[in-house]
């Protein structure tokens, strides 16, 4: 039987790009997780979740990357309706099931959220819906993964510990962006035990104000690193290509994101970002690649 019913609303949610633009691994807990300092972007391009009332809970998957992606309890999207709804009773709220279509646009295992974007979008939506609900799901959500709980705040920030600690940026203006992954698949564990060192120096401390332009953010950048770039380029060659790629492209500033493989430029407009789109598709037409703008943020 068909989940999807005709309903009087329809949600559409966008599960945006995560970008680490930064990422510092300064230390290793005694439960075996790596304590991290990142600068944490979104890009305005993402996963997108429809939600609507359905007759059970279920979860359909479509859209040019959803071959394969599991649709049962294994999918982090279902993990997150599983939590809200353990967590709705004790806050005085009653969830009524519901029909989630989700269209894949992000490649999967690729250092830009992906599924985590996807559980912390719906999980913000609960949160707008039922405001009872945001403490603790804002509490417990780290539990579903590391990146879930900055995806379900969705603002740029720096986020410490785990992922589950995060001081707002106080600004960052929508600046072009262009992310390209070589196709190539890369294990998050491979990359942690690729590390030379667990105890690199920790993230300097963005401007109070936060970020007027491109030039500050690269000059910043310029500075800063992502510790797991050398680990993943060991791993997967083809990260370097890409950078080389995105480089070459015109970009004022290019990195690894997490831990791989997709690689972000910031460009100084939106035509250059486009161009540099254009080209690298045609000269690798095997690549993913996306032209989109890191969200905006003000004070």
């Amino acid at each position: 039987m068909d989940a999807f019913v005709h309903v009087p609303w329809v949600t559409n949610v966008t599960a945006r790009a995560k970008i680490n633009l930064a990422l510092h691994v300064v230390g290793r807990r005694a439960d075996g997780y790596h304590e991290l300092e990142s600068l944490v972007a979104f890009a305005e391009f993402g996963d997108r979740l429809e939600i609507a009332p359905g007759t059970r809970d279920a979860l359909s998957v479509d859209g040019p990357l959803g071959a394969g992606v599991p649709t049962d309890g294994g999918n982090l999207v279902m993990k997150a309706l599983a939590l809200a709804q353990e967590l709705a009773p004790a806050s005085g709220v009653r969830l009524s099931p519901l029909a989630i279509r989700l269209s894949k646009h992000l490649p999967h295992a690729a250092g830009i959220g992906g599924g985590s974007a996807d559980a912390g979008a719906l999980l913000a939506w609960f949160g707008a819906r039922h405001p009872a609900l945001r403490p603790s799901l804002a509490e417990r959500c780290v539990s579903l993964g590391a990146d879930v709980s900055m995806c379900l705040s969705g603002e740029a920030a720096v986020v410490r510990g785990i992922g589950e600690r995060a001081e707002r940026l106080a600004a960052l203006p929508a600046i072009p962006v262009l992310l390209v992954n070589p196709g190539v698949p890369v294990a998050t564990p491979a990359v942690f035990a690729g590390l030379m060192r667990r105890d690199n120096a920790p993230l300097v401390a963005p401007p109070a104000k936060g970020f007027a332009d491109l030039e500050t953010l690269a000059h910043y950048l310029a500075a800063a690193r992502n510790d797991l770039e050398p680990p993943a380029l060991g791993l997967a060659p083809a990260i370097g290509d890409a950078l080389d790629a995105v480089n070459a492209a015109g970009a004022r500033f290019a990195r690894m994101s997490g831990s791989g493989a997709t690689v972000f430029g910031l460009f100084a407009s939106d035509a250059a970002c486009h161009e540099a789109e254009r080209r690298i598709a045609a000269s690798r037409p095997g690549w993913w690649v996306k032209a989109t703008q890191l969200a905006g943020q003000g004070s």
